[in-house]
């Protein structure tokens, strides 16, 4: 075994040698001071390093969203999917980390020969027995020293990949969040205005009951009555309508889950619809580029392509590879492993390139457009985070605005209805005046339950756009 000793001395002396291509330097991109659509009555005061976005689904205090997110987190498909690209990528790394240790085989072998001489002619010079078994056990090691640094590199490209991977789950539980949640509320929103509908049904019923008894009595036409069921027809087909998206919405969380579309329809009934806290770590934009997974995936991407540049510049130099071997042999298999059957040898190769026609040298070339390519998508990661954040920002800002504006409406509607029906009770005003109050109230209603559906899918968007939703 001397000579596998002696391959490993060798080896262990090319460990302190050259490492060719660049080293890596995550770039130093320059970040707004501060998001310019965040108004200064939105700032908070919360410092940044405490802004817990990890969990912000808990902001909304509902208990059927948390327990809808946590299952998404842990049965999702996509996230499955991701963490086994998660552990291929970690294998790839240990085979890329296998390639500076020897590889080591075992090998042996049993031979007989019979040979009949009992007809032809004597055999001249050197007589092989009749009858020989030959037995063989050894080891032979192949070691490729890196010289030159090119399985180093490997290595850091492949270590680069892993956590890539890595950072490419935890965007998918960013995204994963975000949707259970945005189904979840345009569900809620969904039902509030079933419940709207549902009483303006009612209503239409009520007004047709009416209208057909006035038709009875002589006081309107049937003009009245038609266009009192073109109105009662409306309203339910407007119903319907709502009942179907309440459907497709459950569906749509369901399989977010990993479960069947009808899984979580019991669980679903109607509630009030969810009010999130006003607290809104917001944060500095530098802050994204620790918070966003796509940024943090983006920068190891281009770390693992500036390796693969001292992947292909190590081709330009010579290997040294090492062979050693390790055998015994014997006739019999009682002393095959005696001392005087034992042989060894070593062995040390070494080649160099001498023509490729240029195949190396636009290897390289690729790898260091390849290399360039990443940064750029590097930089448009940071810059596309700058402005999911600074969108979401300001159309929560413009839909926070027209939400207020709603109330106002809402109040000003059933302020209306109270002096119709007050006017109407003493014979000022005939019912039409109520049907248009109670018509506009309606109206308003179904308008603001919209705003805040899309105020909190806005609030939903701005926690992922600032990389809330994934947790180490």
């Amino acid at each position: 075994m001397k000579a596998l000793g002696a391959i490993a001395a060798l080896g262990l002396s090319g460990l302190v040698a050259c490492t060719v291509g660049p080293n890596y330097h995550r770039p130093d991109i320059p970040t707004p001071p501060a998001f310019s659509e965040l108004s200064d009555s939105a700032r908070t005061h919360l410092p940044p390093s405490e802004a817990d976005l990890s969990r912000w689904w808990l902001q909304y205090h509902d208990p059927v969203l948390q327990s809808l997110i946590e299952r998404a987190l842990a049965n999702n498909l996509d996230l499955e999917a991701a963490a086994s690209r998660v552990r291929q990528a970690r294998f790839e790394e240990k085979v890329a980390a296998a390639a500076q240790w020897p590889s080591v085989s075992a090998t042996g072998n049993a031979l007989t020969l019979n040979s009949d001489r009992s007809s032809g002619a004597p055999a001249q010079g050197l007589e092989l027995p009749g009858h020989l078994n030959l037995y063989s056990a050894g080891f032979d090691a192949t070691w490729e020293l890196d010289l030159f640094g090119g399985v180093r590199r490997k290595i850091q490209e492949a270590k680069a990949n892993s956590e890539a991977a890595v950072w490419a789950r935890r965007d998918g539980e960013v995204t994963l969040t975000a949707e259970v949640a945005v189904d979840y509320l345009t569900l809620r929103a969904v039902q509030t205005r079933i419940g709207l509908g549902e009483a303006e049904l009612a209503r239409q019923n009520d007004i047709g009951a009416l209208v057909a008894a006035r038709r009875k009595a002589g006081f309107v036409t049937n003009l009245d009555v038609n266009q009192q069921t073109g109105a009662t027809t409306a309203a339910a087909a407007q119903l319907r309508s709502l009942e179907a998206q309440e459907r497709t919405e459950i569906h749509a969380v369901a399989v977010l889950l990993g479960e069947p579309p009808e899984a979580v329809e019991p669980e679903l009934a109607r509630v009030p619809f969810p009010t999130p806290s006003p607290s809104l770590p917001v944060g500095l934009p530098s802050d994204l580029l620790q918070r966003r997974p796509d940024i943090r995936e983006a920068e190891r991407k281009l770390a693992a392509a500036n390796a693969e540049i001292g992947v292909q510049t190590a081709n330009l130099y010579p290997k040294l590879d090492l062979i050693g071997l390790a055998s015994f042999a014997s006739p019999s298999l009682s002393n095959l492993f005696s001392g005087q059957n034992f042989t060894s040898a070593g062995l040390g190769m070494l080649t160099a390139p001498l023509f490729s026609a240029g195949k190396t040298r636009a290897a390289i070339g690729e790898a260091r457009e390849q290399a360039a390519q990443a940064q750029i998508a590097y930089r448009d990661a940071i810059l596309g985070a700058l402005r999911d954040a600074e969108d979401a920002l300001a159309r929560r800002r413009s839909e926070e605005a027209r939400r207020a504006q709603l109330a106002r409406a809402v109040d000003a509607a059933a302020n209306s209805l109270t002096i119709a029906q007050d006017q109407y009770r003493v014979g000022l005003v005939t019912f039409l005046n109520v049907y248009t109050a109670e018509n506009a109230l309606l109206n308003a209603r179904d308008q603001l339950a919209q705003s805040d559906a899309q105020s909190a899918q806005d609030l939903v968007s701005l926690y992922k756009a600032l990389g809330g939703g994934w947790a180490i």
